[in-house]
């Protein structure tokens, strides 16, 4: 089955991103995954400061991460996702790809949840908002 990606953000690695050996530190490349899913919600219309003065914070449960080719000063690149709900979970499908040569970066799964005035829940709201993304899925 072919990967259908939902969102797409261009970015550009930054010198202060690198570490001694020249290439992206691990770390930063939670930093690029967290932005793209902002990005992608602001382009659905969600404020994360808005929702969280309603009470609804939407939290990253788990991570995995699968490094495959370094990124390095200068480069630029792809970030893409698509999104599945698994019960009441959102699960983000992340990939990175280096945009010279459309190479593999990173893989990633991105685990969600909605905490809602304090409390783990299920989100009406991002159900509505993200219906048009997970149509099909069984």
């Amino acid at each position: 089955m072919a990967t259908k990606y939902i969102y797409e953000l261009k970015l550009k690695v930054r010198d202060y991103e690198c570490d001694l050996q020249g290439i992206v530190n691990n770390a930063n490349y939670q930093h690029y995954l967290e932005h793209t899913r902002h990005e992608f919600l602001t382009s659905v219309g969600v404020s994360f400061a808005e929702l969280h003065r309603q009470g609804v914070d939407p939290v990253v449960a788990r991570i995995t991460m699968a490094f495959k080719t370094p990124l390095r000063s200068g480069d630029e690149f792809l970030s893409k996702l698509y999104l599945r709900k698994e019960g009441i979970k959102y699960v983000f499908y992340q990939d990175i790809y280096r945009a010279s040569d459309e190479k593999l970066v990173l893989k990633s799964t991105v685990e969600t949840v909605c905490v809602t005035n304090g409390r783990l829940s299920d989100s009406a709201l991002f159900d509505e908002i993200f219906a048009p993304y997970l149509e099909g899925q069984a």
